[in-house]
Order: C-alpha cells, then structure tokens, then sequence
C-alpha cells in the first residue's frame, strides 16, 4: 500500500477555502472555457507531513506505532491557511499561517519515522507547509520547463487571445495571494492511504487508515453511554 501522513483540515476550514476559490476559478480561463486545471476535491485537501510510498503491511503497522508516539510527543497548536503560490509552474497551493513552526517540527519527526522504518528518504522539501488545491491538466513537467526557457518568443506568438496553463494557475495564485481563512486547532495527524488514478477527475483517491491524536487532545468519543 502507499501510505503519507498529513493534517487534515476540519470541514469549516476546507468550506471556507472552496468558497474563496469558487470566486477566483474563472480568473485567467481560456475563452472557450476548456479545463486546463484538475482541482482537488474538498475533502481530498489537506497538508501533507511526510511520504511514505509503497510499504508492507508490517511496515504500516510500524508507522502508525511511530505516529502514534510522535503524536504523544506534541501539544495541539493552533494554525490557518494562509496565501498560495506555485510549484513548477503547474501545482497551485495555498500556504499556512499561525504556528506552522510546530507543524515542521511534527512533519520533521514524521519524516524522520519513514526513513527508519522504510529505509526511505522523502526528499521532497517540506519547509513550507501548504495544501495542493489544483494542477495542471495533461501538461509534463519537461513541457512546462521547455515552455518556461520560450516564454518571451511563445508570448509574441500566442497574441491577446493566447492561453496556456500557467497564465491559469499564475493568475490564480496572484488573486489568492491575500486569502486567509479560519484558524483551527491540530489536534491529530493522520495516515492515509492513496490510490493514484482512482479519484474524481483521474486523480488519486485517498483513504484514512489511522489517526494519532495530539498530547493532551479531546478526541470525540464514538457511542458513548448515556446514563439514564
């Protein structure tokens, strides 16, 4: 199975963003309206902490032992999305605000955990924090780059009614450049299996396998007894 740990927003958070976006979707569009973005679903959101990839049944069951005594190991802190930008010229993210010092220190443990127990580095930079909200549609990193290098000549050539992806995503991420939403408290951090190909839109489907809760949280209690 391939397993990542992440925080996932609570709905009122990952609400409040999808009504932000819903607002900017169409700055930039094409003007014959074809898609040139994927956009992750609502409750597919949330920002990753550390990758795991493929792993052995024991090996999950050794991450979630070892998140779980991460988890142990902080307090619950307080954190917002905040901002977005873009990553090789074809993901668009929204960035974090609040204590997101805690949060990298939480993703460097959970980073850390993976290396020891998949003898696996996850090379991938997790120094800003941030939630992938959309990609390009069917366009390859080394397109991208090659368009990048060509990017004055294209320009010259496309004309007024030119378009390509990344007028898309750069416009988006400049009207989004001001976005914070609502504060929320990290109280867990959660594994999540993901199944590229699988979700809506041909993008991956993702499922939660386990959940570790924060030092000193209130998790809500599932069929509690009522005294009569």
């Amino acid at each position: 199975m391939r397993l990542f740990v992440a925080v996932v927003p609570p709905p009122f958070v990952r609400a409040h963003l999808d009504l932000a976006l819903a607002s900017v979707r169409r700055v930039g569009m094409p003007d014959d309206g074809r898609p040139v973005l994927r956009w992750a679903p609502p409750g597919d959101r949330h920002i990753t902490l550390a990758f795991y990839g493929e792993v052995s049944e024991g090996a999950g069951e050794e991450l979630e032992s070892g998140l779980d005594a991460i988890a142990a190991a902080h307090r619950p802190f307080e954190v917002r999305l905040r901002g977005a930008g873009v990553f090789d010229r074809r993901i668009l993210w929204v960035g974090c605000g609040g204590h997101v010092g805690e949060l990298g220190q939480v993703s460097g443990d959970c980073v850390e955990l993976g290396q020891d127990v998949t003898g696996r580095a996850d090379r991938r930079v997790r120094s800003r924090a941030h939630l992938t909200v959309a990609r390009a549609v069917g366009q390859g990193r080394a397109r991208a780059r090659t368009v990048s290098r060509a990017a004055d000549r294209e320009k010259s050539h496309r004309g007024p009614r030119g378009f390509d992806e990344r007028d898309e995503i750069a416009a988006l991420a400049h009207a989004l450049a001001i976005y914070e939403g609502p504060a929320w408290t990290v109280d867990a951090i959660t594994l999540l299996t993901s199944r590229p190909g699988e979700g809506k839109g041909g993008g991956p489907a993702y499922t939660p396998v386990h959940e570790a809760p924060l030092a000193g949280s209130v998790q809500p209690v599932e069929n509690p007894v009522v005294a009569g």
